[in-house]
């Protein structure tokens, strides 16, 4: 690839050593095909990163660690990369690790391997597993604040949490859904990537506790493990769909949204209320078509850029503020969507 950036800039983005990069930059063999990928997406990084102009101030590289659908990754990579300019003088250099799904060990593996390789902080998304919160504890024990995005592991040495009160947005979810179903009668689909997501978990709760308060008559139907994959999400909403034909509305938690529309498309049958979480690329789709009711949204820029400035505090760059507040919830419905909302869902 043609970049203008010395091979220790590179190896430093890529988490790899000077060698194994310039093997890779010369061609000269012995290099699995997974390291020229990492290599290549180095330097498209450091590209997309060249917004930012150094003026004297520190320089930070950040770690995202992240298990979720591309969809909400691709929303953590633009908002992170939108905001890197807000935080002059500073630098922020960002290095991605991304997974749709995986086994808790590799997540792990590459919480380790920062460990050992170095960072100035961790930005992570992962379930709420005691393998995972131990690894979080090992980041903290040789420096490296961790600050969880969106879904929170309570119980380990992590910084801080950034995100919304998940809790409330499913009680959200509830007045919303009752509000607009009002009298009419049907069962309500709660779709759930993976149970062991604590965010998921407590949006789930507070949409529960809220809906056995104000609608006890209404029977809720649980779809879960799909990791919000389309693929997945499908087969299982089309299954529970067949179960139970008085299924008339969804709370998305995990998301899929649109695989789950089409199982309702492919049956024939009507999703009268559909509330969902995220303005990602498919979401605002669905709003711009009016096939979602609306979507329970905070600003994804915003939490990035707090995100980033907890670390920089952890280092001493910037002045302590407090602690961290939940995230506004914002809802959004297909005729207040917010300017700038992405415009082209992502193929996958």
């Amino acid at each position: 690839m043609r970049h203008t950036y010395p091979i220790r800039e590179i190896a430093r983005q890529a988490g790899l050593s000077t060698a194994t990069v310039d093997r890779v930059l010369n061609s000269r063999g012995n290099v699995r095909e997974s390291t020229i990928r990492e290599v290549h997406q180095a330097i498209k990084d450091l590209d997309r990163q060249q917004t930012q102009v150094r003026i004297g101030g520190r320089t930070f590289m950040i770690d995202i660690v992240m298990q979720a659908p591309e969809r909400f990754s691709t929303a953590v990579r633009e908002a992170l990369e939108a905001e890197l300019p807000s935080l002059h003088p500073a630098v922020v250099r960002s290095r991605f690790h991304f997974r749709e799904t995986c086994p808790a060990d590799e997540l792990i593996g590459t919480l380790d391997k920062i460990a050992t390789r170095g960072s100035q902080g961790v930005i992570l998304k992962a379930p709420d597993v005691p393998d995972i919160s131990a690894a979080v504890g090992r980041l903290v024990a040789v420096g490296i604040p961790v600050v969880t995005l969106v879904t929170d592991l309570p119980h380990s040495a992590r910084l801080a949490y950034v995100g919304i009160d998940n809790r409330a947005a499913g009680t959200t979810a509830a007045y919303l859904l009752g509000q607009w179903l009002g009298n009419r009668s049907g069962n309500v689909l709660t779709t759930i990537s993976r149970g062991s997501f604590r965010g998921e978990e407590e949006r789930e709760m507070g949409f529960r506790s809220a809906m056995r308060l104000e609608h006890p008559g209404r029977y809720l139907v649980e779809v879960t493990d799909s990791d919000g994959l389309d693929a997945t999400q499908r087969d299982l909403v089309l299954e529970a769909l067949k179960r139970d034909e008085d299924i008339v509305a969804v709370y998305s938690v995990g998301g899929g949204n649109l695989a789950t529309l089409d199982a309702f498309d492919a049956l024939g049958r009507e999703c009268a209320v559909f509330i969902a979480h995220d303005l990602d690329h498919d979401n605002t789709l669905l709003l711009r078509e009016r096939r979602l009711s609306a979507v329970l949204y905070h600003d994804l820029r915003q939490d990035m850029r707090r995100a980033c400035q907890i670390i920089m505090r952890a280092h001493k760059a910037l002045p302590d503020d407090g602690p961290s507040l939940p995230s506004a919830i914002q809802v959004v419905t297909p005729v207040n969507m917010p300017p700038g909302a992405p415009s082209v869902p992502v193929v996958a």
